[in-house]
């Protein structure tokens, strides 16, 4: 057995369980597993522990030498079983008398030699190839499956009535090893194959095509051959082999893998299948060896519809290029496919062509591929990803002379287009246009083909799409994503345009009037773009939110904010702005408006409740108490006598003796008053400066009878000299009546700088007011004071 088959049949194996999984449906919970994957875990036996209820059970790839009835007897459930690349040497089919759900049952890659049969009704695939079975392991109990739809077998001996037990069942697909098969001499074998629609024959890979049987089917429709390795003089043999499977009108699809082969006998194989009733024809892996030479080819009326080479690899670097480009060129067939070659080129027909579909997919073709061809003049689709074009203008101008082209594929190329000074020159037929992954930027919708209406540019270097464009009004569906556009495109060029995909872009403020300009989207992709979360994308978000969600594709989780870093990776669902603080007219009114109200608040307050007054009162009392605090007590204690002299005049004395005097004395505030604290014999100036000094404050009782007092001026004109020579705050001004500045006499010059610069306080006129009074006159004496007897 050999590696190099092995990866075609595990992934049609895997295609094959997945495709079963799919049909029955399995279900998954949390309670139950459902699914129990131990492949490549060592096994040597089955396990004791499977849970009871698994359905799918995958022991690949172990060490397992036997399957026993206990082992999975208890399994009722079970519809998939997998025990492929173990090492099991027999099985009895009784093992499996239990699982009678038993849908899918894969043992290749065994060491099985020996098998006992038993009903098994419930198989729709079973794959015992690649084991060492001497002749295919067919059992007449296989013929009660009548669900059976895929068998995969393997032996060295192969007769023609191996199959017989199975004729009367309708497989889909029978793959056979022939890879280890032989016969005793030189004898032909047959092997009759009565119904089935798809047979997979796998050759030695190593070996020159040889084959010792003949297989016969009736109603074959697709046939692939792996490991096909031909030369010139061993081509006959496959010649001979297909005649009696293409013999008949049922084959239609033609399927060789890893085929090596040399030229000459690539364009036979051409020759022989060109009159075969065979539609589509597939090579995949191919090696061309020894030469290439020029074959005369002459294609006469054929069935085949479709030829798909892949992957070509020319072991020949000597050749005439026009010998191998002319047997594809002049093919007549409709389609043909030939990707991931090392052509660097494709002949333009010598005549009118019948293609109709042209895939060059991962070539080296260059600009000037098919220019000025005008045979192709039937030709709807070309594809040519993944070439070497450059030059957008050429391409336009390629596609002039194929008038049916509706369809055309140049991805994943390096075009570009820089030719601002010349018009692009289109067919007008092309309808969709595959421009991504290449290198163009804004200037391609300079050139377009002016009928387009499928348009694909994702992955380039597009920033914007300009106004000054042509207009695409057939245009439906265009592809930006994956470029540098900075915001939605109107509809202003594309007034039919209904899908458009512009995700992965770098828009971070995309426009309000999307909605309003394209009215006939019906699919808009915009997600995974670097969103600004602020202001300016509120209404985008409004209009979006209205929009169904069948029209807006991956919203909201692909629609996030990027920017500020506090928003990073919230939905634009969830991000909200309130309108006062995006609008700034709103907030300049409501700040106005709210200023207005409190300056008529306060002036209300001021009219109503005299506010001013009181929050005054509230000041002077507030530093009254500071500067108290902060003066040292041994300098208020220095030949201090009295805590307060008043100077009042004689016209304000009933206010003083019965308010002023009375409230302070109460305090323990001792008073120096002159009628009573005057020395006799003294003079009155040197009375008046004997009491301010030997008193902490001196109180003021302002009134229009005060300034009318000369005395009263002398001792605030000692006490003011007091307060700047010692540097104390020894006054308290009191204003009982309202003083008009225009009524102090000029003379008087430091009342008025007092008045001016100093905080009096005011005796208030209403009762409720006065305890705040008393309190702020208080408040100016340190209560600590020790005075001198």
């Amino acid at each position: 057995m050999t590696e190099d088959k092995e990866p075609i049949v595990r992934n049609f194996n895997f295609v094959c369980v997945i495709a079963l999984l799919v049909g029955i449906k399995i279900q998954f919970s949390d309670e139950s597993k459902f699914a129990v994957d131990l492949s490549k875990t060592g096994l040597t036996q089955i396990p004791k522990d499977l849970p009871p209820k698994a359905r799918v059970l995958d022991m690949s790839q172990n060490y397992i030498s036997e399957l026993q009835f206990p082992d999975i007897s208890f399994l009722s459930d079970l519809e998939v079983l997998i025990l492929s690349h173990n090492r099991i040497q027999q099985l009895d089919f009784s093992v499996f008398r239990f699982n009678q759900g038993l849908e899918y049952l894969d043992l290749s890659h065994n060491q099985l030699w020996k098998m006992s049969c038993y009903p098994v009704v419930s198989l729709k695939h079973l794959d015992l190839s690649f084991n060492d079975f001497d002749t295919l392991p067919i059992c007449k109990e296989f013929g009660n499956s009548m669900q059976l739809d895929f068998l995969q077998l393997s032996a060295t001996k192969l007769q023609q009535l191996d199959l017989l037990p199975i004729a009367h069942l309708h497989l889909s697909y029978i793959p056979l090893d022939l890879e280890g098969s032989n016969v005793k001499g030189n004898k032909i074998e047959s092997l009759q194959i009565l119904n089935t629609k798809k047979l997979h024959l796998v050759f030695h890979p190593n070996s020159l095509f040889s084959v010792q049987v003949n297989v016969s089917v009736n109603t074959l429709e697709y046939l692939e051959l792996t490991n096909i390795k031909l030369n010139d003089e061993n081509c006959q043999v496959l010649m001979n082999f297909l005649s009696e499977l293409t013999r008949g009108p049922s084959l239609l699809n033609l399927t060789l893998n890893h085929v090596e082969t040399t030229w000459k006998c690539l364009v036979t194989i051409f020759r022989f299948l060109w009159p075969k009733p065979v539609e589509y024809l597939n090579i995949y892996n191919l090696t061309i060896i020894e030469s290439i030479r020029k074959e005369y080819l002459t294609y006469c009326n054929t069935a085949l519809k479709a030829l798909k080479i892949e992957h070509i690899t020319n072991r020949v670097f000597i050749f005439s290029q026009n010998a191998l480009y002319t047997v594809f060129s002049e093919m007549n067939i409709l389609m043909l496919t030939i990707s991931d070659t090392p052509f660097i080129h494709m002949l333009c027909p010598q005549k009118p062509s019948a293609f109709k579909f042209l895939n060059f997919t991962q070539n080296v073709f260059t600009d000037s591929v098919f220019e000025n061809c005008s045979t192709l003049d039937r030709l709807e689709t070309l594809i040519l990803q993944k070439n070497g074009l450059k030059d957008l203008f050429k391409v336009g101008l390629m596609t002039k002379d194929m008038p049916s082209l509706e369809i055309l594929d140049v991805s994943r190329n390096s075009l570009e287009f820089n030719r601002y000074e010349r018009n692009c020159t289109w067919v007008e037929s092309i309808v969709v246009l595959n421009l991504s992954s290449n290198i163009l930027t804004d200037s391609v919708f300079r050139c377009l083909p002016p009928r387009v209406t499928v348009l694909d540019l994702h992955n380039n270097r597009i920033k914007s799409i300009p106004k000054q464009i042509t207009k695409l009004e057939a245009l439906q569906e265009l592809n930006v994503a994956f470029n540098y556009l900075t915001d939605l495109p109107g509809c202003g060029a594309f007034s039919s345009l209904s899908a458009l995909i512009i995700d992965h872009n770098s828009i971070s403020y995309p426009s309000t009037d999307f909605f309003s300009s394209c009215q006939k989207i019906r699919s808009i992709k915009a997600g995974k773009n670097p969103f600004q979360c602020s202001c300016e994308i509120r209404e985008f978000i409004k209009s979006i939110s209205q929009v169904s969600s069948e029209v807006v594709k991956g919203w909201p989780e692909s629609y996030k904010c990027a920017y500020p870093e506090s928003y990073k990776g919230t939905p634009l669902q969830d991000f909200h702005m309130s309108q006062l603080s995006c609008n700034t007219t709103l907030l300049i009114i409501t700040i106005g408006v709210t200023v207005l109200v409190l300056v008529v608040t306060v002036t209300f307050l001021c009219i109503r409740l005299d506010l001013p007054w009181y929050l005054r009162m509230i000041c002077q009392w507030t530093q009254t108490r500071y500067r108290a605090g902060n003066t040292p007590l041994g300098e208020l204690q220095r030949n201090i006598q009295f805590h307060a002299f008043i100077s009042y005049s004689e016209h304000d004395s009933a206010w003083v003796k019965n308010e002023l005097v009375p409230c302070l004395e109460k305090e323990d505030i001792r008073i120096c008053l002159h009628e009573r604290n005057f020395v006799p014999g003294k003079s009155i100036i040197e009375n008046i400066i004997n009491c301010i000094e030997k008193s902490y404050k001196s109180i003021f009782v302002l009134s229009p009878n005060f300034v009318q007092s000369e005395w009263c001026h002398y001792e605030l004109y000692f006490a003011h000299h007091k307060l700047f020579h010692e540097g104390s705050d020894n006054l308290i001004l009191i204003l009982l009546e309202p003083i008009s500045q225009n009524s102090i006499p000029s003379k008087y010059h430091k009342l008025k700088a007092l008045m001016a610069k100093r905080t009096y306080l005011e005796w208030p006129t209403e009762k409720s007011k006065r305890g705040l009074f008393w309190a702020n006159v208080r408040a100016a004496f340190n209560m600590k004071l020790a005075l001198v007897n």
